[in-house]
């Protein structure tokens, strides 16, 4: 991913965040940003912060393997290590609204989407001289914020 996904059309105003090469899973950051897509600024952050405090299960729709059914959320998990980063990047975001003139209250989360990052590489020794591929995966994250119509 070279440069934001999304360009807000002629005249219309929009605050954007990005997150390049966090450390986490690119899978479990996918479904966080389909959960919190399409919500309210406040609603998004007060979601993400439940997720952090285990309280609120993010529903797992695509990666949802031998996931657990939570209540009102149906297969799910709680990424807590993503919340966290996505609620930097949703941070930087609203810091970047506020700078633009924009109105700080009634924001929402027009575009959340994230891809896979480089992949840091790296080897475990193993017995007998061998090593085996022990990488780790990163992962950019975009946010757009704009006025609620």
């Amino acid at each position: 991913m070279r440069g934001y996904t999304y360009t807000a059309p002629r005249g219309k105003i929009v605050a954007r965040a990005y997150g390049k090469e966090l450390h986490i899973s690119p899978k479990k950051t996918y479904e966080v940003m389909n959960a919190i897509r399409g919500l309210p600024l406040e609603e998004a952050r007060t979601y993400l912060e439940k997720v952090r405090a285990l309280q609120v299960a993010v529903p797992f729709r695509r990666y949802n393997q031998e996931t657990a059914h939570h209540a009102q959320s149906g297969p799910g998990r709680f990424p807590v290590k993503v919340a966290k980063e996505v609620l930097r990047v949703l941070a930087n975001a609203e810091s970047n609204a506020d700078y633009e003139g924009m109105d700080t209250d009634n924001l929402v989360v027009q575009v959340a989407a994230c891809s896979r990052g480089r992949i840091l590489k790296s080897y475990m020794p193993r017995a007998h001289g061998r090593s085996t591929d022990w990488n780790e995966q990163t992962t950019n994250v975009e946010i757009v914020l704009g006025e609620q119509d």
